[in-house]
């Protein structure tokens, strides 16, 4: 299969380039600057699970009328509607399009443009940034992206990309309830990133302290509570299970959120803590500890303009 991803930053970088080193047909959908560093120093990953250093292939939307089969889009969520148009270029006919951004409300916006038959359902969980130097550092053990139809169902397709994915050196694993699992990781991304960005601190330090370990609780419960009013297809126990996943974690694990906050970089703090204010707002939720993280990362936002 002929695949293309759509950005060659920590995410898209870091699973294109494994797939790449494999032997798979990746090419990186990049903006100009990226290109000429990548063409200058190749695409690098300094990784707990190996080391790996390629010259990828490479391509800026509209230079060519290249089709691809497979579109796996690594955005952040404020690029995704200029992405789109980019998409729109280089998508076959039949080609399907593996989203790996955080939160939910992205997959209406690339159904919207492209059609519920062409999405399916994706996720990763990777700690990977980019160094001064544009290498891509990924930190931690766990390196998985998780694919499948939303419908549940082993369509050819979806066998098919099942088989271009083995064999690689990160882990990537079919879904038999892909909703489900993008809903467990947004519940599970808008925490810790909301909480590591507002305390400003790793996840060990917070949650070595009692207080802690109770924000972290009742943060979880605020979050699962406003997801079973809209119905997500949540687990009952959601807030526990994620929980106990918090305190396993290792201690110096920060959220992507927080390193952007370092970097002075744009946040999705719309994407992925608004989203869900918005609900609990519609439904008259009392969440005054999303109210609180929100108001921190608006704070940040005016600050940085």
């Amino acid at each position: 299969m002929k695949i293309l991803v759509v950005g060659a930053g920590a995410i898209g970088g870091y699973f294109g380039g494994r797939l790449a080193e494999k032997g798979e047909d990746v090419t990186f959908l990049v903006r100009e600057n990226r290109k000429k560093q990548l063409s200058k120093t190749g695409l690098k990953i300094k990784s707990v699970n190996g080391d790996m250093e390629l010259s990828p292939q490479l391509l800026i939307a509209g230079e060519s009328e290249e089709k691809f089969d497979v579109v796996i889009v690594s955005t952040k969520s404020y690029q995704l509607t200029e992405a789109i148009d980019d998409i729109r270029l280089h998508l076959k006919e039949d080609g399907i399009i593996l989203p790996l951004l955080n939160g939910i409300s992205h997959m209406d916006e690339l159904i919207e443009a492209f059609g519920d038959e062409v999405v399916i359902g994706g996720l990763c969980f990777i700690e990977s940034t980019l160094d001064e130097n544009g290498v891509i550092v990924q930190t931690s053990p766990i390196h998985q992206l998780v694919f499948g139809e939303r419908t549940g169902k082993r369509t050819p397709r979806i066998e098919r990309l099942k088989s271009t994915f083995e064999d690689t050196k990160a882990e990537f694993s079919l879904s038999e309830d892909i909703n489900q699992d993008m809903w467990h990781k947004y519940l599970f991304i808008t925490a810790m990133s909301g909480l590591t960005s507002l305390m400003e601190s790793p996840i060990g330090p917070i949650r070595n302290l009692e207080s802690g370990q109770r924000v972290i609780l009742e943060f979880l419960n605020e979050i699962s509570l406003i997801m079973k009013k809209i119905n997500a297809p949540i687990k009952e126990d959601i807030a526990n299970i994620q929980f106990k996943r918090i305190n396993e974690m290792n201690e110096a694990m920060k959220s992507s959120m927080q390193r952007d906050m370092e970097k002075s970089m744009p946040l999705e703090a719309e994407h992925l803590q608004g989203y869900l204010l918005e609900k609990a707002r519609e439904h008259n939720l009392a969440v005054p500890i999303l109210d609180t993280i929100y108001t921190k990362l608006k704070l940040y936002e005016k600050l940085r303009k």
